[in-house]
């Protein structure tokens, strides 16, 4: 049977954030074991009948019950693909509307980084940081355990960080925080700019 989830191709090479510190040993095991093992589980649940038909991966993580098996492979699928999409190997920095957005909810981008650097430092145990927009198009963090998504409540994506240790743990052991400020470097702010401004989009066109 054909498999019906599939493993999105990383946007660059394995190698090509080590400059930022993540390794392409990292890669290898972050993206080429876990993250494709998430895929490989949910498509053997599938073909196990226990995935519904024709449901996408947006619509497990908005239906199934949080925490299942079935919510958490769909949920580490779109979530770690989201992580991936989130760094580039190099980054122009914080521009655009997004910028403007920042500076005008937080007081600077610096700030907003310090805030988002604090909560994925403090976060206790696996889970995600985010910053999403909410219903009025205010940008908010949030974090959550787990495979936690911010569809759920709501909120659209723009950014996030795996704080899970198998994130840093090859290259930084147990120093997450060195891990922060590798992320951050690597952030790719056009790809966060693109989001944000189809996030004003979407969110206008529903109100």
């Amino acid at each position: 049977a054909q498999n019906r989830f599939s493993l999105p191709p990383l946007p660059y090479a394995k190698n090509a954030l080590e400059k930022g510190g993540i390794s392409s040993e990292t890669v290898e095991y972050h993206y080429g074991k876990h993250h494709a093992g998430y895929v490989r589980k949910l498509n053997a649940a599938d073909q196990a009948g226990k995935v519904r038909k024709n449901a996408s991966l947006t619509d497990l993580i908005l239906t199934e019950k949080e925490n299942s098996a079935i919510f958490n492979l769909a949920a580490q699928i779109y979530n770690h693909t989201f992580y991936w999409e989130s760094m580039a190997p190099a980054s122009d920095g914080c521009t655009g509307k997004i910028c403007q957005a920042l500076q005008s909810q937080f007081g600077s981008c610096q700030e907003f980084m310090k805030q988002f650097k604090q909560r994925a430092g403090t976060h206790f145990g696996s889970g995600w940081v985010w910053l999403s927009l909410n219903q009025q198009l205010k940008l908010v963090i949030t974090d959550g355990h787990d495979a936690c998504n911010p569809l759920r409540d709501g909120l659209v994506p723009v950014l996030c960080i795996d704080v899970w240790e198998h994130a840093y743990y090859v290259d930084q052991r147990n120093d997450r925080a060195a891990y922060i400020d590798n992320f951050v470097s690597l952030i790719n702010w056009e790809r966060v700019e693109q989001r944000y401004n189809d996030a004003v989009s979407k969110l206008r066109s529903n109100l």
